[in-house]
């Protein structure tokens, strides 16, 4: 799935903007790390009924992670699956770090606003997934814990989280391939513990196409994923029936 023909649509999202759109089941989304450093944050939300949303909790506990990587699936708080990560050329995702706000990004960064620096303008994750969030009817009381894709954060013994830089490469790239019909809100600005002492967030390139047969087994090396997988397709074919 290398060749431009082969793809529904392509967009990229510069560094710091923001983007949101429909993924049908059965299509997959390619994020890709143009030149290596992004941060990608994510949200999901059914499309038929937005208050079904992602669930962090739900979704490591049942894969015993603190990690999102290939084989992974991202759980919705119904216990369905919005998509499985199908491939993964980085190797790690973070969980648990959330968005940068405004406040955070005027702590590192400074201020640069529209009316001064038009596009160039520093943009928080929080501000950016807010506005994406309006055009569908939503809002503050929709940000959930987020999936920030492409950066890499871990523990240690006591709990302090260590933000490790160049974890994503140029070209790296993440395939989504979802089994409902999703929302997707992304954010393309800098991760809250990015620790760059400029504000320079990296662009993230889109692309769908249809999902391969062989994509669909992915996460279901894992039990609880199997299961979650036979809730959504219960989700559109009510009467039951093979998956």
């Amino acid at each position: 799935m290398n060749h431009d023909n082969e793809f529904l649509w392509k967009q990229c999202i510069p560094g710091g903007c923001h983007w949101s759109g429909i993924m049908r089941r059965g299509t997959t989304l390619r994020l890709t790390d143009i030149d290596g450093g992004a941060n990608a944050a994510v949200l999901f939300f059914n499309q038929e009924e937005k208050l079904e949303r992602y669930n962090m909790a739900d979704t490591l506990k049942a894969q015993h992670t603190f990690r999102l990587t290939k084989g992974h699936a991202c759980y919705s708080d119904m216990g369905r699956v919005f998509c499985c990560i199908t491939v993964d050329t980085a190797g790690w995702n973070d969980t648990v770090c959330g968005l940068s706000d405004a406040r955070l990004i005027q702590q590192k960064y400074g201020i640069a606003r529209y009316q001064e620096h038009r596009n160039q303008m520093f943009r928080s994750g929080l501000d950016g997934m807010l506005i994406e969030l309006g055009k569908w009817g939503l809002g503050m009381r929709d940000i959930v814990s987020n999936i920030n894709f492409f950066s890499k954060v871990t523990a240690d013994a006591s709990g302090a989280l260590t933000f490790h830089e160049n974890n994503s490469k140029a070209g790296d790239y993440v395939d989504l391939s979802f089994a409902m019909d999703t929302l997707v809100i992304l954010s393309a600005a800098p991760h809250p513990l990015d620790p760059k002492p400029t504000y320079q967030p990296d662009a993230v390139d889109l692309a769908a196409f249809v999902t391969s047969a062989a994509a669909v087994s992915a996460c279901q090396q894992i039990a609880e994923n199997v299961r979650g997988l036979h809730n959504t397709h219960q989700f559109y074919h009510p009467c039951g029936g093979a998956l």
